[in-house]
């Protein structure tokens, strides 16, 4: 199967509508019945839980389970205190940054809807030159046109209201994805094309096939840690994004080397199963799949450590997307790496056997 072939209208489609649609931690479900409804014709059934983790089953009744996985949810912000006149002060939802918020646009979302507004920041003009006071937690404010705080309630925002970004998908030079959420609804949508051309290909596999679509992940990892309870897998591939390091005022000797457009990253970590890893190592060299290595200290940041960690310890590996910009309203990724990941979780899936342990003592 080429890369070139995977990606087809309808896909790209889905993602810029997924991609566009908000889905804040703990607010999940509007997205997640998107991917729902481009998932149905490719799996057997649905698992959803209390908390909004949606899960897409192949060979539902199959004892051995596989997992394939990502997360649904975006960074964002709270509402967290709103002046007397008028103006909205935050709280993170995730790792939301402050250092890109001033003069961005947001969307507050209220039970009346969306409300409109901006963070507002000095003009140059007026700030100290000869000490500029950064933007901080403490100092980024929202401003909805309002006088007062009455003005601003009226309008149904108070404490607790969930903030996002409007900023939408977009096309770099023909091959580069761009859009805030990137981390992670491209990996709910990987998975979903690894789903969709399992189908079409007419693969049938031997286990029972998990398409794991998790919450809140950006606020530590909470929509694998209950999931995983809950199906009890045997084997999760996670995929999730990391950094491109090539870009100015990152230093490789800390974060390591990888590139957007180089191929999927492959996780050296505790959490990694080493024989699931040289599997999936094994298969990106067998179908001629560029790939990356990256190495993580203790933990990987991701759903991995959640699902390697639960119940009894599961069989996982992490396979990432390299990224720009990680957490602010431009990430980009290559077209190609989003291809070849797709492929190599594909490729994986057909060569994990039945019933396989992975033990160490074989």
């Amino acid at each position: 199967m080429s890369s070139k072939t995977i990606l087809n209208d309808a896909s790209l489609t889905f993602l810029e509508q997924y991609l566009n649609n908000a889905s804040p931690t703990g607010y999940e479900s509007a997205g997640q019945k998107l991917w729902m409804e481009y998932l149905t014709p490719y799996v057997d059934t649905f698992i959803t839980d209390t908390y909004g983790t949606a899960v897409g089953v192949i060979n539902p009744d199959a004892p051995y389970k596989v997992v394939i996985e990502g997360h649904s949810d975006e960074i964002s912000w709270y509402v967290n205190y709103i002046t007397d006149n008028g103006l909205v002060y935050v709280i993170r939802n995730g790792g939301s940054d402050h250092m890109i918020a001033p003069s961005k646009r947001v969307n507050i979302h209220t039970k009346k809807g969306i409300v409109k507004g901006v963070f507002g920041w000095p003009a140059i003009h007026t700030r100290n030159r000869g000490k500029e006071e950064p933007a901080k937690i403490e100092t980024i404010f929202i401003d909805l046109g309002c006088n007062t705080k009455e003005e601003v309630e009226n309008l149904g925002v108070h404490v607790g209201c969930v903030i996002t970004y409007p900023d939408e998908f977009m096309v770099l030079n023909e091959n580069k994805f761009v859009c805030r959420a990137i981390d992670n609804r491209i990996g709910g949508f990987m998975i979903a094309e690894v789903a969709r051309l399992l189908k079409e290909n007419g693969k049938k596999l031997p286990f029972g096939l998990y398409i794991t679509n998790s919450v809140q992940e950006e606020v530590g990892l909470r929509g694998a840690e209950m999931i995983t309870q809950t199906i009890k897998p045997n084997v999760a591939i996670v995929t999730d994004v990391c950094h491109d390091s090539t870009t100015p005022m990152i230093e490789k000797r800390i974060e390591g080397d990888t590139q957007i457009g180089k191929g999927p990253v492959i996780t050296y970590a505790p959490a990694v199963q080493n024989n699931l890893r040289e599997l999936i190592l094994d298969t990106a060299t067998k179908n001629e799949i560029p790939f990356q290595r990256l190495a993580s200290s203790r933990v990987t940041g991701t759903d991995t450590d959640a699902f390697a960690y639960s119940n009894g310890g599961v069989a996982s590996a992490l396979i990432s997307l390299p990224l720009r910009y990680m957490h602010t309203t431009v990430e980009m990724v290559h077209r190609e790496d989003v291809e070849n990941v797709i492929k190599l979780i594909y490729e994986t899936l057909l060569n994990i056997e039945n019933e396989e342990t992975f033990s160490y003592f074989k």
